[in-house]
């Protein structure tokens, strides 16, 4: 393998020439609709792909359901072994999977190493691996009414599930989705963002380099009505969708004229509270520059700013440093740690934020002002303070390099802020007291609390949110669980 610690090996150039489709373990050639997908730093076609045609996403859809009966009878220890040949072939490709992916989503290649690629890897699909050879047999024993009995409750994979990932982290979504699918025994249709489909279609080459049976996996790319047919294919048996929660609740709505399950995971408005006594002067940084990565584009960013008001004054100042170390460019360069939106559209919608707070009486508190590159997406980062809870850009998922920054009064005040959205994605909690930080993490309404920082995204713990933050959850023995269906077996004795 090629190590993605090693940038003179990286062809920075590279973007996936693969333009095909896989469906049944065959390359084929899209027969849908084309479109350019861009390098949202440079703002220059680095391909033009076709989508999948509506007999297409059919036959995808009968692949893996072809597929499914041997694969789910295979072996949880077989499963695993497939799926750690499938990490081997995608390790031997990080060297090309890096710079598709900074080339298509504009991440800087100084975090994409990791929170792209090796984490996704190493850590996500590996687990999933191991997590296939766990029997999950529950044995309830003995029951005496009317009869003697005995009990155990057996697990078995849904079937066919329709992945669909968003555009900012196209490995590390697929992964969270497939890995844990594929391990549970089903089958799988991929489906990325139309923005970003170049990695995912790479990924059909590396499928058949690690031998995965054919069908187990398909990979299909497409717009809006591809998307639409395959959420609503009466073939599918669970959706697993990544993106807004708008497009979530159209998922949902398609997905339940089959009453197919769902699992959703979608946006968030994450607070970072900040209680009295915290040295601010030791957080700042690495608060401003957890929410500003990967230009904001996270549905976990931590970009409501709660912090006690005895602090607001040296927080800002404090703050001031990171924003010195943001720098804003091209995503090749290792000094880059802000990279550009994804398309003029959402570069476009993420300033009208920043714009519209200022006109409604709002201050850019801490922003970087260094001119921006004359070609990209990009959007320098903004602290925007003096804003009500319920204004605009306090409530809505910027998705871009904007922060919020609210003071309070007590503690309780900060939960209740903290609560007053209609996301429930993730939260943290800066606190010296551990005792006190724990009894506030637990009053806050959200899939993920982190306490002073937590760490990073653990495999084997659930991801996912209250709320308009989605349905279910991904990764962990949670994420296994969406794809498995229970069964009760009962025997007399």
């Amino acid at each position: 393998m090629t190590a993605v610690n090693e940038p003179t090996t990286i062809d920075q150039s590279w973007v996936p020439p693969n333009r095909t489709l896989l469906i049944g373990g065959s390359d084929v050639d899209p027969q849908g609709e084309t479109w350019d997908v861009f390098n949202p730093a440079t703002e220059e076609v680095i391909a033009t792909v076709g989508g999948a045609s509506s007999d297409q996403v059919d036959a995808a859809v009968a692949a893996a359901r072809d597929a499914f009966p041997a694969w789910a009878a295979l072996s949880g220890a077989e499963r695993s072994a497939h799926i750690h040949r499938f990490a081997d072939a995608l390790e031997r490709a990080a060297d090309r999977l890096l710079p598709s992916i900074v080339n298509e989503v504009g991440t800087p290649v100084s975090l994409a190493e990791y929170l792209q690629v090796k984490m996704a890897v190493d850590e996500h699909l590996r687990w999933a691996a191991e997590a296939a050879k766990t029997d999950r047999t529950i044995h309830l024993g003995e029951y005496d009414k009317p009869v003697p009995t005995m009990s155990d409750v057996v697990h078995d994979p849904v079937g066919v599930v329709a992945a669909i990932t968003g555009y900012n982290y196209p490995l590390n979504l697929a992964i969270f989705k497939f890995g844990a699918a594929l391990a549970a025994g089903c089958t799988v249709v991929l489906f990325p963002s139309p923005r970003t489909p170049l990695t995912t279609l790479f990924l059909g080459e590396l499928i058949q380099e690690s031998g995965l049976p054919p069908g187990v996996m398909n990979v299909i790319v497409g717009g809006t009505e591809v998307g639409k047919q395959l959420s609503s294919h009466p073939g599918v048996d669970r959706v697993s969708f990544t993106g807004s929660d708008a497009v979530g609740a159209k998922i949902m709505e398609q997905a339940a004229a089959n009453l197919a399950g769902v699992t959703l995971e979608l946006g968030g408005k994450s607070p970072n509270i900040v209680l009295e006594g915290v040295d601010v002067s030791k957080i700042a940084v690495e608060m401003h520059l957890r929410w500003s990565r990967n230009g904001g584009q996270g549905c976990a960013a931590l970009a409501r700013l709660l912090v006690h008001d005895s602090l607001y004054d040296d927080f800002l100042e404090a703050g001031a440093t990171a924003f010195d170390q943001m720098v804003v460019g091209d995503p090749w360069d290792r000094a880059t740690n802000i990279g550009p939106m994804i398309r003029p559209d959402h570069q476009a919608r993420v300033r009208g934020f920043i714009d519209d707070s200022v006109a409604a009486g709002g201050r850019k508190l801490l922003e970087v002002t260094k001119p921006l590159p004359e070609k990209g997406w990009f959007v320098n980062p903004v602290l925007l303070g003096d804003l009500p809870h319920d204004a605009r850009a306090v409530q809505n998922e910027i998705f871009g390099p904007v922060a919020v920054i609210l003071p309070f009064r007590d503690t309780e005040e900060a939960i209740r802020l903290a609560n007053d959205t209609p996301y429930g994605l993730a939260a943290n909690v800066w606190c010296d007291d551990p005792t006190e930080a724990r009894r506030v993490a637990e009053q806050i309404r959200a899939g993920t609390v982190w306490i002073n920082g937590g760490g990073a995204m653990r495999p084997d713990a659930p991801f996912g949110g209250y709320g308009k933050s989605g349905v279910g959850r991904e990764l962990g023995e949670w994420g296994m669980r969406e794809y498995l269906e229970v069964k009760h077996i009962q025997w007399r004795i």
